[in-house]
């Protein structure tokens, strides 16, 4: 049977070869199916996230099972990761189940708070193995338990501190891309001059870029046709993705794209099959329809499917 990657493995690979790898959120089996199927289509390695929200749905026992049959099934590099961890209890429960990569999350916090908590996490998960991911910077938006409601921009020269005194092992930063479907309400932009001067002073640390989504307008309309509501969702331009892949980002957070996929799919299906009640049909139809999501990513932003092959 495979056994789960070291995350920090998948990402010195990605750091080592200019590529990016998906970091792709999920609470369900069919998601997390459609994610590693796609993956495996395209010979790439995935990092399988949980939020707390995720984790306390799905509930811990089941997303190991389910998890540790991906990986007997696959022959992909596949990492099961904590994602926003917002306190060293959470985190701790985590590594106890079996994930083996934890982010935690105290950039809501002062910046010496910050320190302590993300440098007692990396001193409890170094002992069991297990890299940690921290977050400097705040990130406007609201995606399942996470909200903000301003940016605020990763200081460079804060990161190179913060890396020394804490010992992490990635870090998310926040360059204006935001959570949840309403990124932008004007031009899209993202601050690639502190992305560049921060790769600069911490060159061997993996970055991690959330609230990446692209949010494509195409799965927005379908659920406005079929009986949705969401208006005004904008996510980020793939150019701009594409650009930050090139430069230091190696890893790329995903949910929301794959939620309004699997909604938007949900509500097609039903509404062209109404005779239609068994469940596992569309769930099927809007599984299918995440695993070429994670395809299309993969092969055509992160770029990271020729690596491995």
């Amino acid at each position: 049977m495979n056994k789960l990657t070291s995350e920090i493995e998948i990402l010195h690979d990605a750091l080592k070869n200019g590529y990016a790898v998906g970091a792709f959120n999920f609470s369900s089996i069919e998601m997390m199916r459609a994610i590693v199927d796609g993956c495996q289509s395209k010979h790439s390695p995935v990092i399988l996230a949980m939020s707390e929200g995720g984790i306390k749905y799905a509930e811990p026992e089941y997303i190991r099972k389910v998890v540790d049959i991906a990986t007997a099934k696959t022959d992909i590099p596949i990492a099961l990761h904590l994602d926003h961890g917002k306190n060293f209890e959470i985190v701790k429960n985590c590594i106890e189940i079996g994930f083996n990569s934890v982010m935690i999350d105290g950039s809501y916090l002062p910046y010496e708070e910050n320190v302590a908590l993300t440098k007692k996490v990396c001193d409890f998960a170094h002992k069991h193995g297990i890299p940690v991911e921290g977050e400097l910077g705040v990130l406007k938006g609201v995606e399942d338990d996470v909200s903000a409601s301003e940016h605020q921009y990763t200081d460079p020269e804060q990161a190179l501190d913060f890396v020394k005194r804490t010992g992490v092992d990635s870090l998310a930063v926040a360059i204006g891309t935001s959570h949840g479907a309403f990124k932008f309400k004007g031009e899209p932009t993202l601050r690639f001059d502190i992305l560049k001067n921060i790769s600069k002073l911490i060159p061997d640390i993996p970055i991690v870029l959330h609230g990446a989504s692209n949010v494509p307008q195409q799965y927005i309309d379908i659920i406005n046709k079929y009986g949705g509501n969401i208006q005004s969702a904008k996510g980020v331009p793939e150019e701009l993705i594409k650009k930050a892949c090139k430069m230091s980002v190696c890893k790329v957070n995903n949910d929301t794209d794959l939620r309004v996929c699997f909604t938007s799919a949900i509500r097609e299906f039903l509404a062209n099959n109404p005779q239609e009640f068994t469940p596992r049909k569309y769930l099927q139809y809007a599984k299918d329809r995440v695993r070429e999501l994670i395809e299309y990513k993969v092969s055509k932003i992160f770029r990271s499917a020729n690596k491995m092959r």
